[in-house]
Formats: C-alpha cells, structure tokens, sequence
C-alpha cells in the first residue's frame, strides 16, 4: 500500500463562527482506495496558501510513501527545508497528513487508532465547553456576569460538570500587560458570580489567551483562588515558559497551556520548567496523534494531565478522542457545545455526546467521516484568518 492522492477542504464555518471561521482539511487516498482524513490547524496564512502549502509537502514528501510508515514520514517532513524545530506552518500541515495515515491505518486494520496506540482506556470523556453567547442575547457574556453566570447553570442542566470563560478581555499583538484595577474587579466578579451560580458540582476553567504579564497574572490569581477554579489557562504567552513558571509557583491553581505549542520538545520545556501540570495539545498542530501519544507520555511521567484543545472542526476533535481514550493521564476534552450544529452537519455520523461525556467511536481509524458534499456546499470566501489578534494595545 502506498499513497497516491490527495485532496484539501476550505470549508466556511457558518455563523456564529464557533470553531473559528473556516476549517483546513486533507484527505489522502491510497493505490488500494483506502481513504484517510485529517486537519490542520490555525497555520497562519490564508487558507488558499496553506492548500498550497499541503500539497507541496505532499509532493515533496508523502506521494508513493507507505501510510505505516508514521516515524520516518514525520522526522522526513519535520526536518524540511533544514529547520528541525517546531516551526507552527510545518507542524500544521504535518499534523493533518499525519492524522490521514493514522487513519488510513486504522480502516485497513478495522481498528479505532486507540487500540493501535495501546488500546482503551477510557470508556467515556468527560468534556466542557465555553459559555457561548446566543442570538437573543441582550448583552455580551463575556462583560455581564449575570448573564454568565445563567448560560453556565444552562450548560450544567445540559450535563456539562465544566465550563470556560476568559473574561479578561480581548488578546492583542501587544500582550502581555498589566490589567487595570477596573479588569481585575470585573474578573473577579465574573468568577464569583459564576461560582455562586454553579456551585462546588461544577469545576470552572478559567481560559485566558496570554493577555497578562507574569506579575499581572500573580495579582489575578490571587483574586481568584477562593473561588478554586480547575484550572489557570495561558496566563503569559507561550514563548516565555520561565515566566509562566513563574506563576505557577505563585498560585495553587493549577496551570494549563498547550493550545500554541508544538511537538514534545516544547512541551517537554514546559514540565521540565514546572510551567503547567496540565497540557493541552491542540493535534492539528501539536504534531499529529503520534506525537500527542508522547506528549501525553512525557506528561504522564510528571504527574501532569491532558485535556486535548479544540477550537476547528471535528477531524481535529476525533483525532483528540482517540489519543484521549487511550491515555491514563487524560483529564477532560474541549469540545463545541454538544458537538451539534455544523460539527454534526459536516460529518457524515456525529460525534457521540451523552450527559456531559463524548462516547468514544467503536468504527476504524478515527472513526469519523467528512460529508464532502457539505464540504463542498460551504467554501471560505473571506479574507481574514482563522483567529485574528487585536492589532492596538489594549
């Protein structure tokens, strides 16, 4: 069996845009038919730059290559260009190649990839989403605490045990700061609003995105450790992990980051450093599922946890479910809601999510199918990225 074909989806994220604005997926197909499907995540360049970004690695590389031949593919395509190093642009696209052969793995065998990768651990995820705001929303959930606090006692009476939030404010190209005296009540309150709302049953995520200096980040801390939230996400950027140190010294709340970084020399850096005890690869980045099974490893020998970041579409979430389901150290899975809507609409089976936990698929590979035809029916036509930073000083 050798790979023979390939074939890239732009696909538009439909309003509210949950997920981010469109999708990058890649399917690979081989000289026996078998089809293999995978997602790159956030490669910050337009999408039609990254297709072509895809396809030339896939020239270079990955045409007439064995799919089980995982290893030597990655060190080859990682080492492109004499980098070596965790260059995000590559790791994305080697990310989504590397997640079709799993696939394609997987459906020759008949297996789920987690029982090629030391089998079933977890019989059901626990997961969580972030308060999303609604159409009829008089105010925005992120400046009202109220209105917070009533869209979590929602998702709870859902089934959700977890929910996150970053009120901090917008992130910007020129974080991290200081948070004014007026940013640190408003997200005190926000906590202790939603705290009070939920009470002890449920945990609360507190997913900041780097907007804070390391002292600022202390100060917050502080503020907010009466009210126990699970866990402190990214409170620095992510290229300084002393300072993220730092504050994990600083507090007793746990630390999480991981959604921007890539391959296991950066998160070995981060628990070298005792930056995080919990790591959240995001796996159309982070290097694949092969590389999420040695972070997850690295992880487990630190006594730290994952909980797999999700913020794409459902290739890249079926690609978490799987590395997650066969890892002891899992925590809890990031997740879009309940996984409905156009997550649902662009697979041709939904992911399985029953009373606050993802069911892990039975089928082959990673147990998930794009509906191509509603891939089609939804191309990207916008100008801007995935994500996009605000450009003044906040």
């Amino acid at each position: 069996m050798i790979i023979k074909d390939i074939q890239t989806y732009v696909v538009g994220n439909p309003p509210p845009h949950f997920g981010g604005r469109y999708w990058v997926f890649v399917k690979l197909t081989t000289d026996t038919g078998v089809e293999g499907i995978g997602e790159v995540y956030a490669v910050p360049f337009h999408p039609r730059v990254v297709t072509q970004m895809v396809e030339d690695v896939f020239q270079r590389y990955v045409v007439n290559s064995d799919p089980f031949k995982i290893e030597k593919l990655w060190r080859i395509v990682y080492s492109s260009g004499f980098t070596q190093r965790s260059d995000l642009s590559i790791m994305g696209v080697l990310s989504g190649i590397e997640m079709c052969c799993w696939d394609i793995i997987g459906k020759e065998l008949n297996k789920p990839v987690y029982e090629l990768l030391g089998g079933q651990v977890h019989e059901k995820l626990r997961s969580y989403t972030y308060l999303y705001p609604k159409d009829t929303d008089k105010t925005d959930v992120y400046s009202d605490a109220a209105l917070a606090a009533e869209r979590a006692s929602e998702y709870i009476k859902m089934g959700f045990t977890a929910v996150k939030f970053d009120p901090v404010g917008p992130y910007s190209a020129f974080d991290p700061r200081q948070l004014s005296p007026k940013a640190l009540e408003h997200t005190e309150l926000f906590v202790k609003t939603v705290r009070e709302a939920v009470g002890g049953g449920c945990d609360l995520l507190f997913g900041t995105h780097g907007q804070m200096t390391a002292s600022g980040a202390i100060r917050l801390a502080r503020r907010l450790e009466k009210y126990d939230p699970l866990w402190f996400e990214e409170p620095v950027p992510p290229e300084n992990v002393e300072a993220m140190a730092r504050v994990a010294r600083a507090t007793s709340i746990p630390i999480a980051t991981g959604e921007r970084l890539s391959t296991k020399y950066e998160f070995a850096q981060v628990l070298k450093s005792q930056a995080a005890s919990i790591l959240q690869p995001a796996l159309g980045r982070s290097g694949g599922i092969l590389e999420a099974k040695k972070i997850a490893a690295i992880a487990e020998a630190h006594y730290a946890q994952i909980a797999p970041h999700l913020y794409c579409g459902p290739i890249e979430g079926a690609a978490n479910i799987q590395i997650a389901t066969c890892s002891p150290n899992f925590l809890i899975q990031e997740g879009i809601e309940t996984w409905g809507g156009f997550q649902a609409d662009i697979l041709k089976k939904p992911v399985r999510w029953e009373d606050g936990c993802i069911i892990p698929p039975e089928g082959p590979g990673l147990g998930v199918e794009l509906n191509e035809a509603v891939a089609a029916q939804h191309p990207y036509n916008g100008e801007k990225l995935h994500l996009e930073m605000s450009q003044r000083p906040e």
